[in-house]
């Protein structure tokens, strides 16, 4: 027994081998790609190299289901087990009961593959007792309780008996059947692209821009989109990389998830690197990136950036420099919070809850609206429509906030105020009292209420709903537009420590909206 992947979940394969006499020759069916046919001369050599004889007959090997494409080396020490069993050089109580994970190099050394947490947990779901992975990944695939992980590090450990066990039975079990007492011993993963760190970004590095601040406070405390809209320079791009220094980190379930994902996609820390991930990622994609790149796709479906970002930051900046079908297709993930790609053989759902954070300018040249005059604006009305025109107006209204940053003066003052760390606390306190209010609806932040949820915990006052109508009828906002202004308002609330929702929240909240004002200038 075998593994592969499919989305981010696990999928047996079913190795088998059959030998029978005629000319040597080996075949793999089963719908393999060139990496599953090119496994034969791999685990050839290994087996050779590991002191065992490779059988000198008709080989095949089928990779059932046969209808399922396969991909990847994963399969590598899945089919030298069943050669060495199926030639009567190994017994087969080695292969019952058991699954394989890895890939073999020519001197029969096991190297790790993508997707180790979700094959192992595919192997618990199944009853599978043992799983045999590469030593480098026993730490990924032990945060599953209920199977015995075995770590080799060649096929001749494994023939020789040499792996041991890491005990996957301790521990108090959770919801999801991982091992809690190793999910505590696991700290946060060391620097890894897509992470980062407090220690490298401080929200003190930024000088003025207290509105920006503010929002950013407002956004991380409810996971709210954000939108920074401003002259070149005036601190967007530095405001939004710091969003992840003030966010809290991942609960257990959250890292688990997440985890998942980086290792199906390959981008786990290996074995310099082997904890669970505990920052939220940051995902921070070029604006030349491809539709499928940042949603997801392909023949055999793989995870985009959307899916990178879950329970994190999605960042693009200057964010109409991006395809307008690209800006286009993140609309169902921002209604959905996941995304759904179909193919001939199947259909794929990748999780995709991210804050959507991004930065523009106001027009091409980048000065439109500002308060100075020594550097004036040089655009047109027409060129400044077909600019912003780049973000659709159904984008626009899945941005909750919408903050214009004027440009700096040289009169800002030389201090940053607010730490990240300051900024952490409050945001903190703020999630908290979401995660106790929703306990019961298994939901965490505000930016997932709707519906009735959304009457019953952002019911405004009377004056607060009155000035609600008023700029909803003035504004011409849609009703996404007028739910979202509910949300941010509740969690200005929640930032103030407040459960009622007052006046100045609502009107703080409107603010926000500046996409919906008409164009100035």
């Amino acid at each position: 027994m075998s593994a592969s992947v499919l989305g981010i979940e696990g999928r047996f394969i079913e190795v088998e081998v059959n030998i029978c006499s005629g000319l040597p020759q080996v075949s793999v069916v089963g719908l393999p790609d060139s990496a599953v046919r090119e496994s034969v001369e791999r685990v050839r050599a290994a087996i050779q190299n590991g002191g065992m004889k490779f059988p000198l007959d008709r080989v095949t090997i089928n990779l059932a289901p046969a209808d399922l494409r396969k991909e990847g080396s994963a399969f590598d020490l899945a089919i030298a087990a069943g050669i060495l069993c199926a030639s009567g050089q190994v017994n087969e109580n080695l292969l019952e009961n058991a699954l394989f994970i890895g890939e073999l190099s020519l001197n029969g050394t096991v190297r790790t593959v993508p997707g180790v947490l979700s094959m192992t947990e595919l192997a618990r779901r199944a009853g599978i007792r043992r799983v045999v992975v590469p030593e480098a990944a026993v730490a990924e695939a032990s945060l599953i309780s209920g199977v015995e992980v075995f770590g080799i590090s060649s096929l001749a450990d494994w023939l020789n008996g040499g792996a041991d066990p890491a005990p996957g039975e301790s521990g108090q079990r959770s919801r999801a059947g991982f091992d809690k007492e190793k999910l505590r011993s696991f700290g946060s993963t060391g620097r890894q692209p897509g992470f980062v760190s407090a220690d490298d970004l401080d929200l003190a590095d930024v000088v003025g821009q207290e509105q920006g601040k503010r929002a950013l406070l407002v956004a991380a405390s409810g996971m709210h989109n954000l939108l920074f809209v401003g002259p070149p320079g005036t601190g967007k791009t530095m405001l939004c990389r710091r969003l992840p220094t003030i966010m809290p980190p991942l609960g257990d379930e959250e890292a688990l998830e997440v985890t998942k994902i980086f290792s199906v996609c390959g981008k786990l820390g290996g074995a310099s690197s082997p904890g669970l991930v505990r920052r939220r990622p940051f995902r921070t994609p070029h604006h030349t990136i491809s539709t499928a790149g940042l949603i997801g796709g392909g023949s055999i479906p793989k995870p985009g950036e959307v899916t990178l970002a879950h329970h994190g930051i999605l960042f693009l900046d200057e964010m109409p420099e991006f395809s307008r079908v690209c800006l286009e297709a993140l609309r169902q993930p921002l209604e959905d919070r996941e995304v759904t790609i179909g193919r001939a053989r199947g259909v794929c759902r990748f999780p995709a809850r991210f804050m959507l954070a991004a930065s523009m300018n106001p027009c091409p040249c980048g000065f439109h609206g500002g308060d100075t005059t020594d550097r004036p604006c040089t655009c047109s009305p027409a060129a400044i429509a077909r600019y912003r025109a780049r973000m659709s107006g159904p984008l626009a209204d899945r941005l909750d906030l919408q903050v214009q940053l004027p440009r700096q003066t040289a009169h800002a003052p030389a201090s940053g105020g607010m730490t990240s760390a300051r900024a952490g606390e409050i945001v903190a306190d703020a999630a908290k009292r979401q995660r106790l209010r929703y306990a019961k609806h298994g939901l965490q932040w505000n930016s997932q209420l709707q519906g009735p949820l959304l009457r019953k915990y952002a019911k405004l006052s009377p004056d607060a709903e009155a000035l609600l109508q008023q700029v909803y009828a003035q504004l011409g906002l849609s009703f996404r537009a007028h739910d979202r202004i509910l949300k941010i308002s509740r969690t200005i609330a929640d930032l103030a420590g407040r459960e009622a929702i007052l006046t100045e929240d609502v009107a703080e909240a409107i603010n926000y909206r500046s996409l919906d004002q008409p164009l100035e200038g």
